[in-house]
């Protein structure tokens, strides 16, 4: 089998308030259409200089835990030399050295290889920009 690169943008709206967005199920529907029994990685990447792509647990409190370990270490206050957008907007900035705005994960046989409690999310804390996109690429 030889090598071959695939790729797709996913366009979300996370609204106004600080999110986790789950995309593994995205992930999923992408690897089934374009990578059936295949190997290889998926890379997620979001393209914007505020947000980050997370593996963690969703629905027990571990995303609303993350936000609240972010809000901790980057307030949203006037602190931050990055002044424009909405008070403390400068923290935004700051978080993708926190929560890279990537992920790289393994695919086994088209699926991919995450834990069983783990999942892809978007991490977005900038309230200014609802609108994001997730690059998608599969290459095996």
């Amino acid at each position: 089998m030889s090598d071959s690169f695939s790729t797709t943008v996913l366009n979300l709206t996370t609204g106004t308030n600080e999110s986790v967005t789950d995309l593994t199920r995205a992930c999923e529907e992408f690897l089934t259409r374009i990578a059936p029994g295949r190997d290889g990685l998926l890379n997620v990447f979001v393209p914007h200089a505020t947000a980050g792509i997370a593996i963690l647990e969703t629905g027990a409190g571990s995303d609303d835990d993350l936000l609240s370990a972010l809000h901790h270490l980057l307030p949203a206050d006037d602190r931050w030399q990055h002044r424009h957008g909405s008070p403390g907007h400068g923290r935004d900035h700051v978080l993708p050295a926190l929560v890279p705005p990537h992920a790289t994960l393994p695919v086994i046989a088209g699926r991919l290889e995450l834990g069983t409690w783990q999942s892809v999310c978007l991490v977005d804390t900038n309230r200014d920009n609802p609108e994001r996109q997730v690059r998608l690429s599969f290459l095996g």
